[in-house]
């Protein structure tokens, strides 16, 4: 039996309808890769802001002086520091103070120290605040013990490297002991003021002990210490006139011993 002849205009139906669809799957197929298209263009340009954002703050607040963005880079520069540095106090009209610096108990203090003395930080500061059998403090940009090492406006601060900051550092404060200055009960304040302890007394320097980061000790020196605790007359909680401080000449850094 013959098959039955279709309808010649629903053929034509047929076919146009199919023409349609394709066009419309071909529009929607369209639409669909414009909108994916966006967002993707979207979220690069989310990603760029973002970026733009970190890096400006990052310049805004500059990290601490021995920090870095790579662990391993930064791990290499802590250990550059932990040797045993030595350095020279050139005190205008006393002489010369001779330290060694122990970069293994204190490797960021010391980092520290060096950095602004090899700089010429404290070229021509003073020690502005001096207390017989106590200690002699100074590295005070300012000379009155409220000034630090400044970078576009904002303090530089580093740990706190003591015990009760969580550092391992078992160096006493006793005669002829560097240690750094800080702020009160603020652990990582401390900058660029230190002091040398002029006597071993339990009331003033075990006090300091684990509570101050010790970074040092003198090797030679120590009577100048004595002559300026002896000379200059000291005012409230060793408060020196501006014009009795003792000047600190220069401060040079010798070749650490690895």
């Amino acid at each position: 039996m013959g098959k039955k002849k279709k309808n010649s205009n629903y053929v034509t139906e047929k076919r146009i309808k199919a023409k349609e669809d394709a066009i419309k799957a071909k529009k929607a197929y369209r639409t669909k890769k414009i909108t994916i298209s966006t967002i993707a263009i979207v979220l690069a340009i989310a990603c760029l802001v973002f970026g733009i954002i970190l890096l400006s703050r990052a310049c805004a607040y500059p990290k601490s002086i021995l920090g870095s963005d790579n662990p391993k880079e930064e791990s290499t520069v802590n250990n550059s520091f932990k040797a045993t540095h030595h350095a020279a106090i050139e005190v205008e009209g006393y002489g010369t103070i001779h330290l060694e610096l122990y970069g293994e108990e204190a490797p960021e203090t010391v980092g520290n120290f060096v950095m602004l003395a090899q700089k010429g930080f404290y070229n021509g500061l003073t020690f502005h605040r001096i207390m017989d059998n106590f200690m002699i403090q100074g590295g005070d940009p300012k000379g009155n013990g409220t000034g630090g090492y400044v970078v576009d406006g904002k303090e530089q601060n580093i740990k706190g490297e003591f015990k009760e900051n969580g550092v391992e550092n078992d160096i006493k404060h006793i005669r002829g002991t560097i240690s750094m200055a800080r702020e009160g009960a603020d652990k990582d304040s401390a900058s660029s003021q230190f002091f040398i302890v002029h006597k071993t007394s339990t009331n003033n320097t075990v006090s300091l002990d684990n509570k101050y980061a010790a970074f040092g000790m003198v090797t030679s020196g120590m009577q100048i210490v004595d002559k300026i605790c002896y000379d200059v007359e000291e005012g409230s909680n060793g408060s020196v006139t501006k014009a009795d401080q003792p000047v600190i000449k220069s401060i040079t850094i010798h070749p650490a011993d690895h």
